[in-house]
């Protein structure tokens, strides 16, 4: 009995006016809410989505004279993930890197997901880079094409879950 008397005294004891109410909420929004470029998937530096595997297979590249440069690449399967769930709005930021160590910032502009563990990416590179892109996503893998300026690249699977980044020349291309 005497713990209850004296909880009840504690609380009466504490002054619960408006203002301190008010403090009270400030500082636990402070203290545990999400800053609000997390919650927007805005973060100071953006993701890569891919990057250069440690070992390349050129022999490919003699066989097919469309394709200028290549590379084997792998995938960040985080950002793979969040790329094909169609709740995750908006897409943290992200970045490719092509053959010339610049970063071109994706804008993806529509993500249609299937039920199959597939979703068709599409959407254009945010300035100052031009171009645009497509892209499927399936499984670990993600293929499709991009085009930024007046160069064209295409991702392709090379086999047992590899990724092959690829410069073509679309004069030389055969027809699809």
């Amino acid at each position: 009995m005497s713990t209850f008397s004296l909880t009840l005294r504690e609380r009466k004891s504490i002054d619960m006016t408006p203002s301190f109410v008010l403090i009270v909420a400030v500082v636990s929004l402070a203290l545990f809410s999400t800053p609000h470029d997390a919650v927007a998937g805005e973060t100071a530096e953006p993701a890569s989505l891919w990057y250069s595997s440690p070992m390349t297979d050129q022999s490919s590249a003699q066989r097919r004279p469309w394709v200028l440069r290549e590379r084997d690449i792998i995938l960040d399967m985080q950002l793979l993930q969040v790329l094909k769930d169609a709740t995750a709005r908006p897409h943290p930021r992200m970045t490719v890197e092509f053959f010339d160590a610049n970063r071109h910032e994706l804008d993806i502009t529509s993500t249609v997901s299937r039920f199959n563990d597939t979703a068709v990416l599409r959407g254009s590179f945010k300035p100052p880079s031009r171009g645009d892109f497509t892209l499927v996503a399936t499984g670990n893998l993600l293929v499709g094409s991009l085009q930024v300026g007046d160069r064209f690249y295409k991702t392709e699977h090379a086999g047992n879950g590899r990724l092959k980044l690829l410069e073509v020349d679309p004069r030389k291309m055969p027809p699809e």
